[in-house]
Protein backbone atom coordinates (compact mmCIF):
# COMPACT_ATOMS: atom_id res chain seq x y z
CA UNK A 1 0.00 0.00 0.00
CA UNK A 2 1.11 3.53 -0.77
CA UNK A 3 2.02 5.81 2.44
CA UNK A 4 0.89 8.81 2.48
CA UNK A 5 1.57 11.71 4.71
CA UNK A 6 -1.59 13.57 5.29
CA UNK A 7 -3.27 13.52 9.25
CA UNK A 8 -5.39 10.64 9.06
CA UNK A 9 -4.39 8.83 6.26
CA UNK A 10 -4.06 5.25 6.95
CA UNK A 11 -8.05 5.53 8.67
CA UNK A 12 -9.25 7.24 5.24
CA UNK A 13 -10.98 4.30 4.00
CA UNK A 14 -14.67 6.14 3.45
CA UNK A 15 -15.76 6.15 0.10
CA UNK A 16 -17.84 9.03 -2.44
CA UNK A 17 -20.56 7.02 -3.91
CA UNK A 18 -18.09 6.29 -7.17
CA UNK A 19 -15.63 4.76 -4.65
CA UNK A 20 -13.43 7.35 -4.38
CA UNK A 21 -11.32 7.69 -1.30
CA UNK A 22 -9.77 10.42 0.37
CA UNK A 23 -6.50 8.84 -0.94
CA UNK A 24 -7.74 8.96 -4.28
CA UNK A 25 -8.39 12.74 -3.93
CA UNK A 26 -5.30 13.80 -2.48
CA UNK A 27 -3.76 11.85 -5.71
CA UNK A 28 -6.12 13.99 -7.84
CA UNK A 29 -5.55 17.17 -6.19
CA UNK A 30 -1.84 16.63 -6.24
CA UNK A 31 -2.09 17.35 -9.60
CA UNK A 32 -4.69 20.13 -9.26
CA UNK A 33 -3.29 22.23 -6.58
CA UNK A 34 -1.08 25.62 -7.91
CA UNK A 35 -0.22 28.95 -6.86
CA UNK A 36 -3.38 30.12 -7.94
CA UNK A 37 -5.84 27.98 -5.63
CA UNK A 38 -3.53 28.88 -2.28
CA UNK A 39 -4.56 31.44 -0.28
CA UNK A 40 -3.19 34.31 -1.49
CA UNK A 41 -1.31 35.55 1.27
CA UNK A 42 0.96 32.59 1.75
CA UNK A 43 1.30 32.24 -2.18
CA UNK A 44 5.13 33.58 -2.31
CA UNK A 45 5.86 30.40 -0.10
CA UNK A 46 3.79 28.05 -2.41
CA UNK A 47 6.09 25.89 -4.47
CA UNK A 48 6.07 22.17 -6.09
CA UNK A 49 7.71 21.07 -2.50
CA UNK A 50 4.84 21.83 -0.42
CA UNK A 51 1.56 22.16 -2.80
CA UNK A 52 -0.64 21.84 0.36
CA UNK A 53 0.30 25.40 1.21
CA UNK A 54 -2.80 27.84 2.09
CA UNK A 55 -5.52 25.27 0.31
CA UNK A 56 -7.23 23.80 3.69
CA UNK A 57 -10.28 25.52 3.35
CA UNK A 58 -11.25 25.37 -0.48
CA UNK A 59 -9.60 21.43 -0.32
CA UNK A 60 -11.59 20.30 2.92
CA UNK A 61 -14.79 22.14 1.65
CA UNK A 62 -14.40 20.24 -1.76
CA UNK A 63 -13.84 16.79 0.43
CA UNK A 64 -17.08 17.89 2.08
CA UNK A 65 -18.96 17.69 -1.12
CA UNK A 66 -17.43 14.23 -2.10
CA UNK A 67 -17.47 12.50 0.81
CA UNK A 68 -20.06 14.52 3.70
CA UNK A 69 -19.38 14.85 6.66
CA UNK A 70 -18.11 18.51 8.28
CA UNK A 71 -15.23 20.63 8.22
CA UNK A 72 -13.70 21.74 11.48
CA UNK A 73 -11.02 24.33 11.74
CA UNK A 74 -7.67 25.01 14.30
CA UNK A 75 -7.28 28.26 15.55
CA UNK A 76 -4.12 29.42 14.03
CA UNK A 77 -2.15 32.19 15.20
CA UNK A 78 -3.18 35.89 13.22
CA UNK A 79 -6.74 34.61 13.57
CA UNK A 80 -7.28 32.16 10.56
CA UNK A 81 -8.55 28.88 11.08
CA UNK A 82 -6.93 25.80 9.51
CA UNK A 83 -9.65 23.58 7.99
CA UNK A 84 -9.99 19.58 7.91
CA UNK A 85 -12.67 17.05 7.32
CA UNK A 86 -14.53 14.73 9.98
CA UNK A 87 -16.97 11.90 8.36
CA UNK A 88 -18.32 9.84 10.86
CA UNK A 89 -15.50 8.42 12.63
CA UNK A 90 -12.97 9.39 10.22
CA UNK A 91 -10.76 12.12 10.79
CA UNK A 92 -8.63 13.65 7.74
CA UNK A 93 -6.37 16.38 6.55
CA UNK A 94 -5.26 16.52 3.21
CA UNK A 95 -3.68 19.63 3.23
CA UNK A 96 -1.71 18.92 6.69
CA UNK A 97 1.60 18.41 5.27
CA UNK A 98 1.80 22.13 4.85
CA UNK A 99 3.14 22.36 8.74
CA UNK A 100 5.78 19.78 8.24
CA UNK A 101 6.63 18.00 12.01
CA UNK A 102 4.12 20.53 13.91
CA UNK A 103 1.65 18.37 15.44
CA UNK A 104 -1.69 19.72 15.45
CA UNK A 105 -4.60 19.30 17.80
CA UNK A 106 -7.85 17.79 15.76
CA UNK A 107 -10.13 17.61 19.11
CA UNK A 108 -12.61 19.78 20.17
CA UNK A 109 -12.75 22.75 17.18
CA UNK A 110 -15.23 24.37 16.03
CA UNK A 111 -17.33 24.00 12.79
CA UNK A 112 -16.68 25.64 10.13
CA UNK A 113 -19.26 26.70 7.20
CA UNK A 114 -18.52 27.53 3.69
CA UNK A 115 -20.94 30.60 3.60
CA UNK A 116 -18.59 32.03 5.97
CA UNK A 117 -15.02 31.37 4.38
CA UNK A 118 -16.91 32.00 0.60
CA UNK A 119 -18.23 35.28 1.60
CA UNK A 120 -14.61 36.05 0.78
CA UNK A 121 -14.86 36.24 -3.26
CA UNK A 122 -11.39 35.41 -4.39
CA UNK A 123 -11.64 32.11 -1.72
CA UNK A 124 -15.05 31.13 -3.29
CA UNK A 125 -13.32 31.22 -7.00
CA UNK A 126 -11.02 29.49 -6.00
CA UNK A 127 -12.55 26.77 -4.67
CA UNK A 128 -14.86 26.71 -7.73
CA UNK A 129 -11.20 26.56 -9.80
CA UNK A 130 -10.14 23.51 -8.03
CA UNK A 131 -14.19 21.79 -7.99
CA UNK A 132 -13.95 22.24 -11.94
CA UNK A 133 -10.32 21.30 -12.52
CA UNK A 134 -11.10 17.89 -10.28
CA UNK A 135 -14.60 17.32 -12.19
CA UNK A 136 -11.98 17.54 -15.94
CA UNK A 137 -9.69 15.24 -14.36
CA UNK A 138 -12.33 12.80 -13.54
CA UNK A 139 -14.98 13.35 -15.63
CA UNK A 140 -18.17 13.53 -13.13
CA UNK A 141 -20.18 15.73 -12.13
CA UNK A 142 -19.97 16.74 -7.89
Amino acid sequence: MKTYNFYGWEGATIQAPDGMTPRDLYDLLSEIWCEYTCAPRLRSGWSKDNPTLGQCSITAFLAQDIFGGRVYGILREGGNYHCYNVVGDCVFDLTSEQFGDEKLNYTDNPEQFREVHFAKEEKRLRYEYLKNELMKKTGSML
